[in-house]
């Protein structure tokens, strides 16, 4: 070469953080508001929803959902006319945006439904690469014609033989639950892989009145007991601790499956949306290649959302866990079938949570004095 000659390049390594999507839900239900309709309209945490709702199951539910959600709560809303469908609305909306769930305001009556949801669910991860969960409104008791015995049946028939591991079924007793659980598993306070049924978190807020069957018998813990065993998931209470607080949040899950419960679908669903931002990033780039250096630095590559996502918080004595336990080295796996594809398995772990808790209390007669003896 004749002359010198000096390049200076700046290499984008891809090191920057990756939106959240993360707690944040649409709502789609029928509306007679006009603004409403048609249209995705975002509201956060200081939205005035009396200026913005109307006074339907659409509104009751958007301002359970800002209630129990808290600080820094956002949401969409997207209204339905007459004759629109949700599966539009869902379209729709994610030209423009991304939601980590979809609630379905408007009263699921028939097994289809639960079957659309999962379908359309499938179809936003074949099409766009999102990962969302529904939660479906059902029925809520029919309090001039129904016993809670009656409504256990028709319950029962409803979810029975369902498959659908991204649905998750919520009755509306009091008319605004789908609002209360999707705020309340937006919460901050918490993390994505803790359930609603957890009691630290507090009671929830703006349920109003608890119902009653056509015998005026109000709603027990042996019905609601039913109903959480059957998959759907609504409020419960303890017998003298005060507040009303929340069972699981169970999906429709075909027994043995590994997605029974919302808290297990989402820390997945979060991960598989930042290893999918760092997959495209190594699409053609030869730095991924099956010399075992590449393979190291790769697994460490993909290794960093699971890390990050396994971080614990120190505060005094007590040590909050992450949202995953922190990776082994087993848990992620390069491998190349051909020269130009590669798989790479990734295994989450989540951490142990205690729903049933048993304690067991033993008396000890020994006398001091006899040992003094």
């Amino acid at each position: 070469m004749a002359t010198g000659k000096v390049g200076v390049n700046n290499l984008n390594l891809g090191q920057g953080d990756i939106p959240e999507v993360e707690r944040h839900l649409l709502y789609i239900g029928r509306t007679d508001n006009a603004e409403l309709q048609g249209r995705v309209t975002r509201i956060n945490a200081m939205s005035d929803l009396d200026k913005v709702v109307a006074e339907d199951a659409l509104g009751d539910n958007v301002k359970a959902a800002q209630l129990n959600g808290k600080q820094n709560w956002t949401a969409g809303i997207f209204g339905l006319k007459a004759d629109d469908k949700w599966e539009d609305a869902v379209d729709i909306a994610n030209r423009t945006d991304s939601f980590e769930g979809i609630c379905i305001v408007d009263i699921a009556t028939d097994k289809a439904n639960f079957d659309a949801m999962q379908a359309k669910a499938t179809e936003l991860t074949s099409k766009l690469g999102r990962w969302v969960f529904f939660l479906a409104a059902c029925p809520g008791i029919d309090s001039e014609n129904q016993t809670w015995a009656q409504y256990e049946a028709m319950m029962l028939a409803l979810v029975g033989d369902v498959a659908a591991n991204l649905v998750t079924p919520v009755p509306q007793l009091n008319g605004n639950n789908v609002g209360v659980l999707g705020g309340r598993l937006c919460d901050r306070s918490v993390t994505v892989a803790d359930t609603p049924i957890r009691v630290a978190t507090g009671n929830v807020l703006g349920l109003g009145e608890m119902p009653v069957d056509s015998a005026g018998q109000p709603l027990e813990m042996s019905t609601v007991e039913t109903l959480a065993n059957a998959r759907y998931s609504l409020p419960q209470w303890y017998a003298d601790y005060e507040g009303v607080y929340w069972t699981d949040a169970t999906t429709l899950e075909a027994k043995g499956g590994d997605y029974q419960y919302i808290e297990w679908v989402r820390p997945v669903h979060k991960l598989n949306r930042r290893v999918r931002i760092k997959a495209i990033r190594r699409i053609g780039d030869r730095i991924l290649n099956s010399t075992p250096p590449s393979i190291e630095l790769n697994r460490s590559y993909f290794r960093k959302d699971m890390l990050l996502m396994s971080k614990t918080t120190q505060i005094g004595d007590i040590t909050f866990p992450g949202e995953i336990m922190a990776p082994r080295d087993e848990d992620v796996i390069i491998q190349w079938p051909t020269k130009k594809k590669v798989q790479i398995g990734l295994q989450v772990r989540p951490h142990n949570c205690p729903k049933d808790i048993e304690v067991n209390i033993a008396l000890d007669l020994t006398n001091p004095a006899d040992m003094e003896a």
